[in-house]
């Protein structure tokens, strides 16, 4: 398994590896064409100090996370998957893949990353509360933070 920066060749993975998560395993009626993003990845995540990285298991991608600059030394963590077979210690994928956004938000000077998810997301609350995120209200959010339909629940991490 390795992580790397995404490429234009990675879309129609990232795309394969996301929207069944979101559709069947969490019953989210949502489509690509709803994630604009997912179709133009260079210009909406691989601007300013943001950036997108795949994991990569052979040609198949098995997991993504996305750093969007919000401006202000501030970014949001966004498009953080793993397909269900690739999840678990035993994998490290998501490790793996926090492990370069936070290397390249150090690099960068990035001073605030925050996160917006759903309540359903448990196992990723635990992940994110680990990996020294803190819950905020939404309220304690940056104006220029890009809130999703879906999010419910919030986090921060400062270096």
């Amino acid at each position: 398994m390795k992580i790397r920066r995404f490429s234009a060749s990675d879309e129609q993975g990232v795309i394969d590896v996301i929207l069944p998560i979101q559709r069947e395993e969490f019953g989210i009626a949502i489509t690509a064409e709803d994630q604009p993003d997912l179709r133009a990845i260079p210009e909406f995540y691989q601007t300013g100090d943001g950036d997108f990285w795949v994991a990569a298991a052979g040609e198949r991608i098995v997991g993504t996370i996305a750093l969007k600059d919000i401006g202000g030394a501030e970014a949001a963590l966004r498009k953080m998957f793993v397909a269900p077979e690739f999840r678990g210690r035993e994998h490290g994928v998501a490790a793996g893949l926090l492990d370069a956004l936070l290397a390249h938000s150090e690099r960068r000077k990035i001073e605030a990353i925050y996160l917006g998810t759903t309540e359903k997301f448990l196992a990723a609350h635990r992940f994110y509360e680990k990996n020294g995120f803190v819950e905020i209200a939404r309220e304690d959010l940056p104006a220029s933070f890009p809130v999703m339909g879906v999010d419910t629940k919030f986090y921060v991490r400062r270096p």
